[in-house]
């Protein structure tokens, strides 16, 4: 049998699809899924972004609410309000404009995790943790002020 049929006695590959898909398809896909983590990296920020100007907007509120409803352990809810608006407002640019990513989705992790286990049970929790882990865990990306900067000091110190 000639090494181009396939064992149908036809002359196209079975195979030659698959082949195609993973010689052509694979690698361009591989190729864009810096895109696929930048979008995650701006929808996980703008959810805590937007949470903390809320609070900053309505101040008092803010601290009623760190008082009545969330009720940190261990914090007043003043410094419990204090510091979660800060993490809200610092560490999703960080994550967003990829520079201490690693860091700033540490924070947002830390900070879901107090959210999950002291105010409320949201499944969507489980998907922020997940998109925080892989940040944390895989780096921001190539569309990230961590890769420029990454890339400029190996061009300069080779490190």
């Amino acid at each position: 049998m000639d090494k181009k049929q396939n064992y149908t006695g036809r002359g196209m590959n079975l195979f030659f699809p698959i082949r195609v898909i993973n010689q052509k398809v694979f690698p361009l896909l591989n190729g864009l899924s810096f895109l696929s983590v930048l979008g995650l990296r701006l929808w996980i920020a703008n959810i805590f972004w937007i949470s903390g100007n809320l609070k900053l907007h309505d101040w008092q509120g803010t601290i009623a609410l760190f008082a009545d409803e969330y009720k940190v352990p261990l914090l007043p809810p003043e410094l419990a309000a204090m510091l979660g608006t800060a993490t809200e407002l610092t560490a999703p640019i960080l994550v967003a404009f990829g520079l201490g990513a690693r860091l700033g989705a540490g924070a947002l992790l830390f900070m879901t995790a107090i959210i999950e286990f002291t105010y409320m049970h949201f499944d969507v929790h489980v998907i922020w943790a997940l998109v925080l882990t892989l940040i944390i865990l895989q780096g921001p990306g190539k569309l990230s002020l961590d890769h420029i900067i990454r890339q400029q000091l190996d061009k300069k110190f080779g490190v």
